[in-house]
């Protein structure tokens, strides 16, 4: 069974709650389920955190494990050349996903560090970036 790693970064915890008219009103745990039920022949991981580290650890420990990451860094996409280079060791294909249009939000947002180690980004989509994300890493594996 293919196993597909989700990997949230900060604030994404809040999904549901945060900022409804960027980011809806559906959690994540909500949409998980929906994702595990349409696409029940794969096996579904999740992590979430806030902290850098504990991302860097969750991207290296799949190796080995799991056939492809999609990744929402958040603000560490913006940032983090740790993420980066985490992505780049790894032998894994990593989509990033950002639920939100990254380019029609402040300007900072549009450099991302991270996008440049991975096959494709999806950005705007809302929670259907994660879907078209997953649908792409079956497809390739």
């Amino acid at each position: 069974m293919k196993k597909i790693l989700i990997v949230n970064g900060p604030n994404l915890n809040f999904l549901g709650k945060r900022e409804p008219e960027i980011y809806g009103n559906v959690t994540m745990e909500f949409f998980l389920d929906e994702l595990r039920i349409k696409f029940s022949d794969i096996e579904i991981e999740f992590f979430q955190s806030n902290i850098e580290g504990e991302i860097i650890n969750s991207l290296q420990n799949a190796q080995g494990k799991i056939n492809g990451i999609i990744l929402n860094a958040a603000a560490y996409s913006h940032t983090s050349i740790a993420i980066a280079d985490a992505i780049n060791f790894i032998n894994i294909p990593v989509v990033e996903v950002h639920i939100s249009n990254v380019y029609a939000r402040e300007e900072y947002r549009n450099t991302m560090i991270t996008a440049k180690k991975c096959v494709g980004v999806i950005s705007g989509l809302g929670l259907k970036g994660y879907e078209l994300a997953l649908r792409f890493l079956i497809e390739k594996n």
